[in-house]
């Protein structure tokens, strides 16, 4: 279950979708048909809803919560969606607890309260202001501060991990966290009261201590060859992409895609500048490793993760067009593209890898809406 929920961190800030879509404009055949796919997508998890307002799993908010976030992103809303939509946040309502977290089950409480506040803010009702507001102060106060109080003293201090603050941070988690916060901070900042915030230099600390970048990062795995210089692993001690040896004998922990987009995007919400050493040096990282054909690192594991954290990262970072060497790459056409071959004819996306849950459709469908809405934004 742990893995499975590592899977889904990443919902995306549906309110700045739906704002930029006037902007749809640049390529009106291509934005028709992101639309169009959008809208199937839409269609499927509808009638795929449980009667009692769930999807898939009933003892997991987060997997609503993201199929909920999916349908919001649909600039093209039916009568039925709206139903959808209704029943979803009437259970999201009924698993909000007295001290802010959203949970069915006591287990992985950051996860589901994480994803839940990103569909919260998302829908933007005034009547959820107190569930957003208690939200963010449970998750603020799950930071990971595992040595002295106040210091950072301990590579994982900063981060965010699987629901006590005792317990490891990782950089799924962290983007959880940091997203959900980011997209709800302007919904409780007219209250005129001082409202909590995260230790974002703590923040920062942490996702340094996850890349390899030398000039910031003094841990023994770090190494500075091409296939890893920038890149992120998934926490200051493990890669899901394994280990590899490096020309002075040392290990060095493997970088991948998937969780190198999770760190760019990361450092953004933190308010690091698209300048910045530590943002530049993961973006040449991505450029240099892009493909549509598999998870740079980990093949067919974790691959609708990785085009939706693609797409949420490039677009929030204003990246238009990589730089891969010789050419400069239209990334929202071709991973466009890339997900119209890839949805199913009843208008679902689903991996043939089943790493991560991604055999579920509902997890990957969702995955697959949230990354066209980010793709469409623009065009």
């Amino acid at each position: 279950m742990k893995r499975f929920l590592i899977a889904i961190l990443a919902t995306l800030s549906v309110v700045a979708l739906k704002a930029a879509q006037p902007l749809l404009s640049g390529n009106p055949s291509l934005k028709n048909e992101v639309k169009h796919s959008i809208s199937r997508g839409a269609d499927w998890l509808v009638k795929n809803q449980q009667p009692g307002g769930f999807w898939s799993a009933q003892d997991t908010p987060a997997l609503t919560a993201l199929a909920l976030t999916a349908l919001l992103s649909d600039p093209a809303t039916s009568p039925e969606e709206k139903k959808a939509v209704d029943k979803g946040f009437a259970y999201l309502r009924s698993h909000v607890k007295e001290d802010g977290s959203i949970y069915a089950k006591k287990e992985l409480v950051n996860y589901n309260t994480a994803l839940s506040l990103q569909a919260f803010a998302a829908l933007n009702d005034p009547k959820d202001k107190e569930i957003i507001k208690k939200a963010r102060s449970y998750l603020i106060g799950t930071q990971v501060d595992m040595g002295e109080k106040g210091k950072l003293d301990n590579v994982y201090d900063g981060g965010v991990g699987y629901g006590s603050k005792y317990e490891h941070s990782d950089m799924a988690n962290t983007l959880t966290a940091l997203e959900a916060l980011h997209q709800s901070r302007k919904l409780v900042s007219d209250t005129g009261a001082k409202e909590p915030e995260l230790d974002f230099a703590a923040a920062i600390s942490f996702l340094q201590n996850c890349q390899h970048l030398p000039s910031h990062n003094k841990q023994t795995w770090v190494s500075t060859d091409e296939a890893n210089k920038g890149g992120f692993i998934y926490h200051p001690s493990e890669s899901k992409a394994g280990e590899t040896n490096t020309a002075d004998g040392r290990v060095a922990l493997r970088a991948y895609g998937s969780i190198s987009y999770a760190g760019m995007l990361s450092y953004i919400y933190s308010g690091l500048s698209k300048d910045d050493a530590r943002v530049t040096a993961v973006l040449e990282w991505l450029q240099k490793n892009y493909t549509l054909s598999e998870n740079p690192g980990m093949g067919e594991q974790g691959l609708y993760y990785y085009y939706h954290t693609m797409a949420k990262a490039l677009h929030v970072g204003g990246v238009d067009k990589l730089d891969i060497g010789k050419d400069k790459v239209d990334w929202r056409q071709n991973l466009a593209l890339r997900m119209f071959d890839l949805q199913k004819q009843d208008g679902s996306w689903q991996n043939n890898n089943g790493r991560w849950f991604e055999k579920d459709p509902v997890l990957v469908t969702a995955y697959g809406v949230l990354t066209l809405s980010y793709v469409g934004a623009a065009l």
